[in-house]
């Protein structure tokens, strides 16, 4: 049942996101920490990792926020396009005009990436319409700027060069 008190609504979309953030920052100091020799305290930030996500998606539950596949899909789709239209351009524009090299980099890369998810939510939302699961083999992601591709890495990432070798599979 969705929250309907604006006080607890906005504490709980304000958790959700504090706690989502927290994830990703704490997956991102175990890579790290992992590089500089630590695997205990790498194992200690993926393991607090997932409790913050646990807090994530029992408040993003009590939001109502989650509802089935067909419609999860129409809310990836508006939020990559929101992201390819509207965030990213504005987002790179700014980092260009102040002269910000690195978040011009990051922007231009993540704006490539949601690009191609849209399309392939499209798709899985179209399967999924007609009560199918997608038809989708490897899906092969570059751990430098998020490209995506399907069935087979390119030779080269299109986006930032990294060998096709380098990508993470998900089968």
């Amino acid at each position: 049942m969705p929250v309907e008190r604006a006080m607890t609504r906005k504490f709980l979309e304000d958790a959700f996101a504090g706690e989502s953030m927290a994830h990703m920052k704490y997956l991102i100091f175990a890579e790290q920490a992992e590089k500089e020799g630590f695997p205990k305290v790498a194992k200690l930030f993926r393991a607090i990792a997932y409790a913050e996500f646990v807090h994530a998606k029992n408040h993003f539950i009590a939001l109502g926020k989650l509802g089935k596949t067909e419609e999860n899909l129409k809310e990836a789709i508006a939020g990559e396009t929101f992201e390819v239209e509207e965030m990213y351009p504005v987002y790179k524009n700014a980092a260009e005009f102040q002269g910000e090299k690195e978040a011009v980099r990051s922007t231009h890369y993540a704006l490539e990436a949601e690009k191609l998810h849209a399309e392939l939510y499209e798709k899985a939302k179209e399967s999924v319409a007609k009560g199918e699961d997608i038809e989708v083999g490897k899906v092969y992601i570059c751990p430098v700027c998020g490209y995506t591709a399907v069935d087979e890495a390119p030779e080269r990432c299109p986006v930032c060069g990294l060998p096709g070798e380098k990508f993470v599979v998900f089968e």
